[in-house]
C-alpha cells in the first residue's frame, strides 16, 4: 500500500520490483530519452469492438463492425506508426487493444472473411474507375479509394492476416505502451454488486493480454472509464500499475487533488495510479460541432455510395439479403450545415488536418506553459480518444495524428510525448487520494448504461454472477471431470459475453437494438442451461460442443478465476 504524509500529497508507492519503462531503459541509461520540455502529452487511443463472431451464417451484418475497423482505423493507424519509424520519427502513444479486439483479430474464420470483404471493395473501387471515367474528379477518388484497399490487403497478409503482430512489433521498439481492458468490456460499477465479476473481468483480461503478448499489461482502460472506489484493489491483485478515469473522476477524489488532472494521484487502498483526462484536448478533437472533425473540408461521413448508387448497380457489394449499407467509398465534403455536398477535394482536407495539428500543439504548448507557472511543476495533459474515430468516423483522423507527432518531433522543445509508465517511472512522487465514481460518456457516471431501455438487464446479470460464484466454490473443493470443467469453463464465457457493455450502450442509443437484445438474452440463456446441467449432473455434450465453437472467445479460460 502506498505511503501517506500528513497532508496526504507527493509520497511515492512502496516498490514492489523495478519499474521500467516501455522500452525497458531506466532513467539516464541507453535508449531512454531525456529531454528539457516543460511539461508532457499523453495520447491515448482506446481500441475496442464487441465480440461479434457468427460462424453459423455465411454473411452476419454486424460483422462488418470488425472490418470497417481493420480497413478504416487500424491499418492506417498502422501505417502512420510504420511511416514514423522508417523517417526516424521519435513518438510514444499509449494504445488500449480489448480482450475482445484481440481476440477477433487473431481469428482465423474472421481473418478469412476480411479478405473477402476487401476483395470485394477492391472490385467495386475498381468498377467505380470505369463508371467515373467521364468525371475526372470523382474518378481520381475512386482511384484512391482502389489505392488504399489495395494497401490494406497488402498490410493485412503482410502480418499474416493477424494485426496483433503489427501492434506487438511496434510495441517491442518502444513507440507503443499496449494496455489491456476488461475482458469483455463489462461495466464496473454495476457490477459491483458481485465483485467476483469484477475480479473474473480483469484476470480474464491479463491473462489473455499475457498470451497474445507475452508480457503482462502494466495498465487497464476500465470499461467506459468506469470506476468504483475500491475495485482498484483488484486492478493491484492482478498486478495492474495504472488506469484512467473521466476528469470527475479526479476532481471529486478525497481529498481534492492538488494538480486537479494535470498529475496522476495513487489510491490510497491500493497504490494503483489514475490518471484524469484532461477536457480541453479532448473537446478539441471529439467534438463534431466545435472539434476538429466537423471542419467542412473533412470528408463528409453520411454520403455513402451504398446507399447512393443505383441497387441494381451496388447490389453485388451490399449485404446479400440486399440491405443497404456502408461500403466505405465517400465522394463527398461535410461542406457545410446543407444537404447540398460538395465534392472532396483530398489536397485542402491534408492542408487543414496540417493547419489543425499546428493548432492541437500550439494550444497545448500555451496550455504547458500556463499550467506549469500555476501549479510549480511540469504538468501531463491526458488525451484520450477512440480509436475509431482516427479514420472510421473523421478520415483525415489518421493523417492528421501523424502530423500532430510530426510537429511535436521537429518544431517545438516544450511538449513531450509520454506513456503512462514512463511517466511513473520519472516521477514516482504523486498524492494519495480515493477517487471518485465516475465514466465517461452522457452525464459522466452510469445513466447511458442504465436507463428505461436497458435497466432490465440487470436482475438477470446479478443472478447469473452469483450463480457463477456458486458453480466455482462448490466445484473448486472437488475434483471436476473434463466434461464439468469444459462446462464450468463455457458458463463463465457465456457470463463474460453477456456483461458486454456494448450491449447495453446499444439498447441505450437504440441503434441495433435488436441485435444487443438477443446477444444478451442468448447468453444469459446458455448460462442458465449450463448451471442448471452443471447442478443436477447432466451435461449435454453434444450441445456443449456446439457453442464452445460458437462462442469459442478466451481458449485459456479458467473458471476459477471467478471468485
Amino acid at each position: 500500500m502506498a505511503g501517506q504524509d500528513r497532508l496526504g500529497v507527493d509520497v511515492e508507492p512502496r516498490k514492489e520490483g523495478s519499474k521500467i519503462g516501455i522500452d525497458g531503459a531506466s532513467p539516464g541509461k541507453k535508449g531512454q530519452r531525456i529531454t528539457m520540455s516543460k511539461g508532457y502529452l499523453c495520447l491515448v487511443l482506446h481500441g475496442h469492438l464487441p465480440y461479434v463472431r457468427h460462424p453459423e451464417h455465411e454473411y452476419f451484418l454486424e460483422e462488418d463492425w470488425l472490418y470497417e475497423a481493420i480497413t478504416e482505423t487500424y491499418i492506417p493507424l498502422i501505417s502512420v506508426f510504420e511511416k514514423l519509424v522508417e523517417d526516424g520519427i521519435d513518438f510514444r502513444l499509449t494504445m488500449t487493444l480489448s480482450p475482445t479486439l484481440v481476440s477477433m483479430l487473431s481469428d482465423p474464420l474472421l481473418q478469412g472473411r476480411y479478405i473477402r470483404h476487401i476483395d470485394r471493395l477492391i472490385e467495386l473501387a475498381r468498377r467505380e474507375v470505369v463508371r467515373l471515367s467521364r468525371q475526372p474528379v470523382f474518378r481520381a477518388l475512386a482511384e484512391r479509394y482502389l489505392e488504399q484497399f489495395m494497401k490494406a490487403r497488402d498490410t493485412f497478409e503482410k502480418y499474416q492476416r493477424n494485426l496483433v503482430l503489427a501492434f506487438a512489433k511496434l510495441q517491442e521498439i518502444g513507440k507503443l505502451e499496449i494496455i489491456t481492458c476488461g475482458a469483455t468490456h463489462g461495466f464496473f460499477p454495476l457490477m459491483d454488486v458481485c465483485r467476483e465479476s469484477v475480479r473474473a473481468q480483469v484476470r480474464t483480461a491479463v491473462n489473455h493480454y499475457e498470451s497474445a503478448f507475452g508480457r503482462k499489461p502494466r495498465g487497464i482502460w476500465l470499461p467506459e472509464c468506469g470506476y468504483m472506489p475500491g475495485q482498484d484493489k483488484i486492478l493491484k491483485e492482478c498486478g495492474i500499475n495504472y488506469f484512467f478515469v473521466d476528469s470527475h473522476g479526479v476532481l471529486h477524489a478525497t481529498p481534492r487533488p492538488k494538480y486537479g488532472v494535470f498529475a496522476p494521484v495513487y489510491c490510497k487502498n491500493s497504490g494503483v495510479a489514475c490518471f484524469g483526462r484532461d477536457l480541453e484536448s479532448s473537446k478539441q478533437v471529439w467534438s463534431s460541432i466545435e472539434g476538429y472533425p466537423g471542419d467542412y473540408n473533412y470528408r463528409e461521413f453520411y454520403r455513402d455510395i451504398g446507399f447512393d448508387l443505383d441497387y441494381d448497380y451496388i447490389k453485388p457489394f451490399i449485404h446479400p439479403d440486399g440491405v443497404r449499407i456502408n461500403t466505405g467509398i465517400k465522394y463527398h465534403r461535410i461542406t457545410g450545415n446543407t444537404d447540398q455536398k460538395e465534392a472532396y477535394v483530398p489536397e485542402w482536407a491534408a492542408a487543414k488536418a496540417a493547419e489543425h495539428a499546428g493548432n492541437f500543439m500550439f494550444n497545448r504548448q500555451k496550455q504547458i506553459e500556463y499550467l506549469r507557472g500555476l501549479i510549480e511543476k511540469d504538468p501531463i495533459i491526458v488525451s484520450p480518444y477512440d480509436a475509431e474515430l482516427f479514420g472510421h468516423w473523421w478520415y483525415e483522423g489518421p493523417m492528421w495524428l501523424d502530423y500532430l507527432i510530426r510537429k511535436i518531433a521537429c518544431d517545438q522543445k516544450d511538449i513531450r510525448l509520454i506513456t503512462p509508465s514512463e511517466y511513473l517511472m520519472e516521477n514516482p512522487r504523486n498524492q494519495v487520494v480515493t477517487p471518485s465514481f465516475s465514466s465517461w460518456g452522457w452525464k459522466g457516471y452510469s445513466e447511458m448504461w442504465l436507463q428505461g431501455q436497458n435497466d432490465w438487464i440487470y436482475r438477470h446479470l446479478h443472478t447469473a454472477s452469483s450463480r457463477m460464484t456458486e458453480l466455482v466454490r462448490s466445484f473448486c473443493v472437488n475434483a471436476v471431470g473434463n466434461t464439468e470443467r469444459r462446462a464450468l469453463n463455457q458458463a463463465l464465457r457465456e457470463l463474460l459475453l453477456a456483461q458486454s457493455s456494448d450491449w447495453a450502450f446499444i439498447m441505450g442509443t437504440g441503434t441495433h437494438t435488436s441485435y444487443a437484445v438477443l446477444r444478451t438474452k442468448d447468453h444469459l440463456l446458455r448460462f442458465n442451461r449450463l448451471y442448471e446441467e452443471i447442478k443436477s449432473g447432466s451435461i449435454d455434450e453434444a450441445w456443449l460442443a456446439q457453442i464452445e465453437a460458437k462462442d469459442n472467445i478466451f481458449p485459456d479460460i479458467d473458471y476459477s478465476v471467478h471468485l
